[in-house]
């Protein structure tokens, strides 16, 4: 696809006014101009009066059009990019081609979803074996085994129903809708089904409030203005600093000659106390307010734009006057942007008396230290110049813009160094802009470097590689440096986590560990590329998805160690009695009902376990080591083989007289249900103690074990149930001596994870500080 000749800049003399260069001059219509005169009235219908006649000629496929030029798919879809469509003109569309979204699939009905649950191979055989048991006329064991599956069924059911409507929920932070501009004042509404020619405004803004406010106004003539009040409004004034031998009418004219700049070269709106486009042109418009120029904009007429870029770092736009006194209108060019990009193109200066002077070295070099002062209390610095064409512009001055950093932002960065995380700042910000505000965060600036994006360009990766550690800074930088410093991070094996909003930002995004995306002013492509989004766009936030990360990843692993350690046991009672040539200790009804319904309630409460606050100070793990850990193993096998020495020493205490009886098997079973319940409480933490965790802090956990003693209540007491478990009912003294055995899986737990902390705290500060699977936040 031809390149837009927005992003061209690299040759401004008159050669672009040749016919083979022209469409990348500023004298090219341009796709991002979106503001034009309320008189031209809406737009060049072009033959659109009747959408039906040659209407075939619209479509046109996404092949087709990367291969024309933008001018020839403009022309194919009869459409006028610097005005768009009219009102008419877009129902029209919409009732030919039709809405521009996609045909969703009805949703099976609910009835339908639970009845698939039963096509799991697992149900099917559990199926098979209910319709075995009523052909043998074993009823109870027929009723026994369907309730077992309409229960696993239900709570699949519900599983995946909850799960369906999670996601129904995350779908609602990409909202379909936009700031548009359309015969009528820009407007933040739903996604029109016919936005196919509609240009889309977003803004950015993490470590930072996204908040922008001008603070402070340097004309090229040294006139000095402070700026106050804030907020995206004209409550404010622009108060001009005396000086002796200055003339304030002078004064007065720089600053506006620079607002004027400002608020033509812009394509923010501000409207009622509400933005709508990018916060840094907002916050220049609401300056211009305070100085009484809100309807400079309305005076002159946009002919073309070129928008600015992360390339480019400047906006320039090409305008006329509405009104004027000398027959043809005198075209003029505005240009706002990074100082360094902006002063070479100027060849003169307002001065100090409103006079043109020529451009010098030296004036230069006093304008970039001015600049340079302005960025060292952490203000952004706009350029700002004007003239008949680019090769004859005249600078007129830089304005400071504060984005002061979120309150929170300070907290979380030192939560997340005491944690070996180490944050790294990548802005397009300039040098001074930038280490003063990573000051502000509290980055050590000081015990490290700084890199700009001309030497990322200029590195190799083996010299990015050696340095990026020592780097807590990057300014001036483009999208792909920030996907260059990914790499770099990756390849020093750390995990990385970047944050990001833009288009642009999508590529990093995909290929860092963790791409975050912003919630609220963050791009759709942004979002649909990161792993994770932040609702509120506050970095803080990234403490709390930690801990809830960190919290969900230790859940599994409980969950992991109490499921292993119960099957194992289970498993290992039977392979050993049938080993030792004893008669099994438990019959299918108990083992089913061990496995179906006393461990899944459980279990799966372990999964819900409240965030420990605490987890966000440990290290990250090393992602080589899998989840089920040499420690891990060992506290699943220590606890079958409590479990399972427990159970047959019951069972063999019970079965002296060498005959089984009810009794014998419901002891057993009392007693391996009892260990469960004993060792899921145990399972809550692999290395706190339970009454550190808080026995009531896990309400679910409560709930499920509560729930699973009642149902083994039932099972002993119950008479129908005793006949279909083959059980009898226990005496106090039996419940209080299982109890007693039971308890010492948990007593065994408690005084090993005592012992771990014991040697831990003692070999604490012995090892080194940089953790090899360190993660990174860029």
């Amino acid at each position: 696809m031809k390149s837009s000749p927005t992003r061209k800049y690299e040759n401004f003399s008159n050669d672009h006014q040749a016919k083979d260069t022209d469409k990348y001059s500023l004298d090219s219509q341009d796709t991002a101009s979106v503001h034009s005169n309320a008189e031209d009235g809406g737009g060049d219908r072009r033959g659109l009066t009747d959408v039906s006649a040659g209407a075939g000629d619209m479509w046109i496929s996404a092949v087709e059009s990367s291969i024309l030029s933008w001018e020839e798919v403009a022309e194919r879809l009869n459409v006028d990019i610097r005005r768009g469509l009219s009102w008419r003109e877009a129902n029209d569309r919409m009732n030919f081609v039709g809405p521009n979204e996609f045909q969703v699939k009805e949703q099976d009905p609910l009835w339908k979803k639970y009845i698939e649950q039963f096509q799991n191979p697992l149900i099917l055989l559990l199926l098979g074996s209910a319709v075995v048991s009523i052909c043998m006329r074993q009823f109870d064991d027929a009723i026994s085994i369907t309730v077992a599956i309409i229960i696993v069924v239900t709570v699949a059911f519900v599983q995946e129903y909850r799960s369906e409507k999670s996601l129904e929920e995350l779908n609602k932070l990409v909202p379909p809708s936009c700031n548009w501009y359309n015969n009528t004042p820009i407007t933040n509404k739903p996604f029109p089904p016919y936005n196919r020619e509609f240009i889309y405004l977003f803004y950015t803004g993490t470590l930072t409030q996204n908040e922008m406010t001008v603070t402070t106004i340097s004309t090229s003539g040294g006139h000095i203005a402070e700026v106050t009040g804030t907020g995206y409004n004209a409550c404010g004034d622009v108060q001009l600093r005396a000086y002796k031998g200055r003339d304030l009418d002078v004064a007065r004219m720089g600053v506006h000659s620079m607002l004027e700049v400002a608020v033509v070269c812009n394509n923010a709106v501000i409207r009622n106390d509400t933005l709508y486009g990018q916060p840094t042109e907002g916050a220049l418009v609401a300056c211009a307010m305070k100085n009484g120029m809100e309807d400079v904009r309305d005076q002159y007429t946009r002919l073309h734009e070129i928008p600015f870029s992360s390339e480019t770092k400047m906006m320039v736009v090409k305008c006329a006057p509405k009104f004027s006194s000398e027959g043809k209108p005198k075209e003029e060019v505005f240009v706002k942007g990074a100082i360094e990009k902006v002063l070479p193109l100027c060849t003169r200066y307002i001065d100090s008396a409103g006079n043109y002077a020529p451009m010098t070295k030296d004036k230069q070099n006093d304008f970039l230290s001015e600049a340079y002062n302005i960025g060292r209390m952490g203000l952004r610095t706009i350029a700002m110049c004007r003239g008949e064409s680019l090769e004859a512009l005249t600078y007129t001055g830089v304005c400071g813009v504060c984005d002061p950093p979120r309150p929170t932002v300070r907290a979380a960065v030192a939560t997340l160094r005491r944690a070996a995380v180490a944050v790294k700042m990548v802005t397009g910000d300039a040098r001074p802009t930038a280490l003063a505000v990573a000051q502000m965060v509290g980055l050590d600036v000081l015990h490290s470097q700084s890199l700009s994006g001309e030497q990322l360009d200029s590195m190799t990766d083996e010299e990015l590689d050696r340095i990026i550690d020592t780097v807590s800074v990057f300014y001036r930088v483009t999208p792909k440096h920030k996907l260059s410093i990914v790499k770099s991070l990756q390849r020093l094996g750390n995990i990385v986590g970047m944050t990001g909003d833009g288009v642009n930002d999508g590529v990093a995004l995909k290929r860092a560990d963790i791409g975050i995306a912003m919630g609220r002013n963050g791009t759709d492509v942004c979002k649909e590329a990161a792993d994770m989004i932040l609702v509120d766009d506050d970095f803080a936030t990234i403490i709390a998805a930690i801990e809830e990360g960190k919290c969900i990843f230790y859940n599994i692993r409980n969950f992991v160690r109490f499921q292993l350690s119960t099957s194992i046991a289970a498993l290992s009672l039977i392979a050993l009695a049938t080993l030792m040539g004893i008669p099994n200790p438990l019959n299918a009804m108990q083992i089913l009902w061990i496995n179906i319904i006393m461990d899944g309630p459980p279990a799966q409460s372990l999964g819900v376990e409240p965030v420990d606050h605490e987890v966000v100070a440990r290290r990250p793990r090393d992602t080589t080591r899998r989840i089920i850990s040499r420690a891990l193993l060992l506290n699943v096998l220590l606890a079958a083989a409590i479990i399972i020495a427990g159970t047959l020493w019951v069972f063999n205490r019970e079965m002296s007289d060498n005959k089984i009886t009810p009794r014998d098997t419901t002891m057993t079973f009392t007693c391996f249900v009892l260990f469960d319940m004993f060792n899921a409480l145990s399972c809550r933490s692999q290395t706190k103690s339970v009454f550190q965790v808080g026995l009531f802090s896990n309400k679910m956990f409560l709930v499920a074990v509560t729930l699973s003693l009642v149902g083994q209540m039932l099972v002993v007491y119950f008479p129908p149930l005793q006949r279909v478990f083959q059980t009898e009912a226990l005496t106090g003294h039996d419940l209080i001596f299982l109890v007693c055995l039971t308890s010492s899986v948990f007593i065994v737990s408690e005084v090993k994870k005592l012992i771990e902390r014991a040697l831990k705290k003692r070999s604490f500060g012995k090892f080194s500080t940089k953790a090899h699977d360190a993660m990174d936040f860029v």
